[in-house]
């Protein structure tokens, strides 16, 4: 089959790979659409020692596998895990010891034909979600994850830095609760996307300073830390979405000084995701910039890394 393999933070696009075969407890998966994330460019940076065909976003439909699945669209979480470890038995999988991680840790991903996954991580795609608009179900999955860690209400002051891809359906998702909210960026055009949703928007420099309840850092990069950490007033809350390629460096004792709680947010729930694309309270087409063919694998991945793009989607289908 075909994939887009890395390897030595090079990337190729191969022909030979052979089809997996699903152990036991897994599904067969033949991929139609996968989204290119930030994590997927930071791994070509080297973010972590990954070897293998990368991708993690993902909607296909179900080969080999359970009868209630079979010729079903499906989206699946990318943590295949134990079963037994501490973190497993404690109800929370996602920080299993000894899991894999789709396209990330010791697990093939999406940006091939085929891919495998345990049952238990596969959920359908409702009908009247198009299947393009399905392959954000990770990300905003993830987004979600915040609203899991941090109870937010009409009375907080939020603010959310960075209007990439990732911060556009965090903002969403947290308008949902009725707080406080303003999302800065660079992009006026990006911003326009929120904007036209009644969310209020601006740039790094209107931001007070100590103003904020919680920030929500979403850029990946040090400028949007410094914002993110001196918009926070004394005992508040920041949460980071964004995985980093390089060190990152800050003023420790201000966290100390200020009693800040930092948060580290990961993985998400999928099944109030695909209710959210279900019933439309999140728009993700405006997000699309591109579509490309696996075969032109290596261009989507150049246009992906390009300033300003935000989702280019990849479709696998044969």
């Amino acid at each position: 089959m075909k994939g887009l393999w890395l390897e030595n933070n090079q990337l190729q696009l191969r022909t030979d790979i052979p089809i997996p075969k699903p152990p036991p407890g897994e599904a067969l998966v033949r991929v139609l659409r996968a989204g290119i994330c930030n994590t997927d460019l930071e791994l070509l940076r080297g973010y972590y020692p990954y070897s293998g065909i990368l991708g993690h976003e993902f909607v296909g439909v179900v080969e080999q596998g359970p009868e209630n699945l079979l010729n079903q669209r499906v989206v699946g979480e990318i943590n295949a895990v134990c079963g037994h470890c501490r973190f497993c038995r404690s109800k929370q999988p996602s920080h299993c010891e000894n899991r894999t991680v789709l396209g990330i840790v010791n697990r093939h991903g999406a940006f091939a034909e085929y891919l495998c996954l345990p049952i238990e991580n596969l959920h359908p795609v409702p009908e009247n979600v198009p299947t393009e608009v399905a392959t954000f179900t990770e990300p905003l999955a993830a987004a979600l994850e915040i609203q899991q860690q941090v109870e937010l209400g009409t009375n907080d002051r939020v603010l959310v830095v960075g209007d990439g891809k990732l911060g556009q359906i965090v903002a969403q998702t947290i308008a949902l609760t009725g707080c406080e909210l303003l999302v800065v960026g660079r992009h006026q055009d990006k911003l326009a996307n929120l904007k036209a949703r009644g969310i209020k928007t601006g740039l790094a420099d209107t931001v007070t300073d100590r103003f904020f309840d919680i920030s929500v850092e979403c850029t990946g990069n040090p400028e949007g830390f410094a914002i993110a950490r001196r918009a926070l007033r004394s005992r508040g809350t920041l949460i980071l979405k964004s995985t980093y390629a390089g060190n990152l460096s800050l003023d420790a004792s201000s966290l100390v000084v200020d009693e800040i709680t930092l948060i580290g947010s990961r993985c998400g729930p999928f099944a109030p995701a695909l209710q959210l694309l279900a019933t439309e309270q999140v728009d993700v087409q405006p997000l699309i910039h591109a579509r490309y063919h696996l075969n032109e694998g290596l261009a989507a991945f150049k246009h992906a890394q390009s300033r300003g793009v935000l989702k280019v989607l990849l479709d696998i289908s044969q």
